[in-house]
């Protein structure tokens, strides 16, 4: 898989979402920032983003991922550091 594939499909899966996606050979790490986000766990945010490449991983496809979520402004202040 590459990047662009898991970002695809994590912007699919997770509503409104801006993603990031870097690493090969089957070991990637997302940055995912969406609305979505506000209110619920960590937990709940990373089980949101792996059901939208669940079938990857099951597959084999994709061997890990590492996931960031953020909301929107919890992303403007990631950035603006």
């Amino acid at each position: 898989m590459l990047p662009e594939d898991i970002k695809t499909l994590i912007e699919n899966g997770v509503p409104d979402s801006e993603v990031f996606v870097t690493g090969d050979e089957g070991k990637f790490e997302a940055t995912v920032i969406s609305q979505c986000f506000d209110g619920i766990s960590m937990v709940k945010g990373h089980q949101l983003v792996y059901s939208a490449v669940k079938p990857q991983i099951a597959s084999g496809a994709l061997h890990a991922l590492s996931i960031k979520t953020f909301t929107p402004s919890e992303w403007k202040q990631q950035t603006a550091n």
